[in-house]
């Protein structure tokens, strides 16, 4: 075997292995004194500057959502 292909394969391990380690300690990193009880608001999401953030995304299309449905029940 070519030493190249099972260095590069040892590389694309080695950061699998990073990932998935640096995922679970993450997930047992407990939630900061304080910050227990935070909640997002939609008001306060949708006026951030942030572009691409998934939470404003989830906000926008919630929002989506009732416009259509208000539409919908205003054509009725």
């Amino acid at each position: 075997m070519n030493p190249y292909l099972i260095i590069s394969i040892l590389i694309v391990v080695a950061l699998v292995a990073i990932f998935f380690i640096t995922f679970i300690v993450n997930r047992k990193t407990p939630v900061p004194e304080g910050c227990e009880d935070i909640k997002i608001s939609s008001e306060n999401c949708l006026a951030c500057n942030v572009e691409g953030c998934s939470i404003k995304d989830k906000f926008s299309v919630e929002k989506l959502k009732e416009e259509l449905e208000k539409a919908e029940e205003e054509d009725k």
